[in-house]
């Protein structure tokens, strides 16, 4: 297939795959007109790129996982299941402590907002006047 019909099918752009291909995530091999031709195998490749990308590895991360077998070789269809990688789980671990980490900073930071919202609230509740706002003064009278 054509790098727009992989593009369409896997929901990427066509210049990200060029990238991909560029860094040996990704192979085609060239028609006789020099246009790249995709198989099938590469369909689950760029999905398997876009799963790793979520997770929030880099992209050199990535290529050591979907490349674990040589960079000329495909993948497995899931390289979880495989013994090809056996730095994966460390990775896996250290990432989720990356985001365990990250999780905590968010939650700190949260009670800080909600600590500066609640004495924002309360500060307003003591300079506000019964009746409102005060009332407009007309500065053209003499």
């Amino acid at each position: 297939m054509r790098i727009g019909e992989l593009a369409r099918r896997t929901g990427t752009s066509a210049r990200s795959l060029r990238y991909d291909e560029h860094r040996g995530l990704i192979v085609s091999a060239r028609r006789a007109n020099d246009y790249r031709d995709f198989d099938d195998v590469q369909v689950e490749r760029v999905r398997a790129i876009q799963f790793y990308l979520g997770l929030g590895l880099s992209i050199g991360q990535i290529g050591g996982i979907v490349n674990c077998q040589g960079t000329d070789a495909p993948p497995p269809a899931n390289p979880e299941t495989t013994n090809c990688c056996a730095a994966l789980l460390t990775l896996y671990e250290a990432k989720l402590t990356e985001i365990d980490a990250r999780i905590e900073a968010l939650s700190a930071a949260k009670a800080r907002l909600r600590e500066r919202i609640a004495l924002f609230r309360a500060h307003q509740g003591h300079t506000a006047t019964p009746a409102g706002p005060a009332p407009a003064v007309d500065r053209a009278a003499p």
